[in-house]
């Protein structure tokens, strides 16, 4: 893959960061986005890549990301839409207010951080989106309404502007990660190398934007091959 111009939302720590490495390693520009000033800089000073602290369900935050992405790289090539958290409960316990939270960054956010790059993607005439879900949005669980209703709600997304983008040369990839250990949830401490970490996840995203531009690969569930092994 030539070099290309990466969003990576959500890439100062885990999955995001792990994206911003590889993508680095392999000879691209990269601005990422995240909500901690210390981590942001962590992953800049290691990487390279230009961080801004940004949060996706703020609008004003998503301008300011595109405007830097174009003084800085001249536009995007590539958007990976990252950035996201869980809150779960259980029906008849839910914080609906909570949920709407989740949602504003999960899915609203997602919406308008796309919604201001894709332009510049049809006036060049190709792009690529990827869409980080979870394979909470492919089987419903106890406790999910709220997380996984909201990458259910990412996965119908990403379908809706595969049909709409692929006349425009732009290819929309859902990727579907099972359990990874990352702090994700404020959970740390987890290192068994038999479950999946971020790096195989971005790994994964960067051979799905490795196949040729004429093949699309519209949705990727990425699970461990035996996690329940303890080494």
């Amino acid at each position: 893959m030539q070099a290309r111009r990466f969003l990576v939302t959500g890439g100062s720590q885990g999955i995001g960061a792990a994206i911003v490495e590889q993508a680095r390693k392999a000879g691209h520009q990269v601005v990422f986005t995240g909500r901690d000033a210390h981590r942001i800089g962590a992953v800049s000073s290691k990487t390279g890549a230009h961080g801004l602290r940004a949060d996706v369900a703020v609008d004003a935050d998503n301008a300011r990301t595109v405007d830097a992405c174009r003084e800085r790289m001249g536009g995007v090539d590539v958007l990976v839409n990252n950035a996201g958290y869980a809150y779960r409960a259980e029906i008849g316990a839910l914080d609906l207010e909570a949920m709407r939270k989740m949602f504003d960054t999960n899915v609203f956010g997602l919406v308008d951080i796309t919604n201001r790059i894709v332009p510049l993607m049809k006036a060049q005439g190709e792009g690529d989106i990827v869409n980080v879900a979870s394979t909470s949005g492919m089987k419903g669980g106890s406790g999910a309404t709220s997380y996984g209703g909201s990458k259910w709600a990412v996965r119908g997304i990403s379908q809706c502007w595969q049909a709409e983008l692929r006349p425009h040369g732009i290819r929309v990839v859902c990727i579907c990660p099972s359990e990874v250990q990352t702090g994700f949830g404020g959970r740390s401490g987890r290192n068994n190398p038999n479950k999946l970490y971020g790096e195989d996840i971005a790994a994964t995203i960067l051979a799905a934007l490795d196949m040729p531009r004429r093949a699309l690969w519209p949705e990727l569930a990425v699970f461990a091959t035996n996690p329940w092994k303890e080494d």
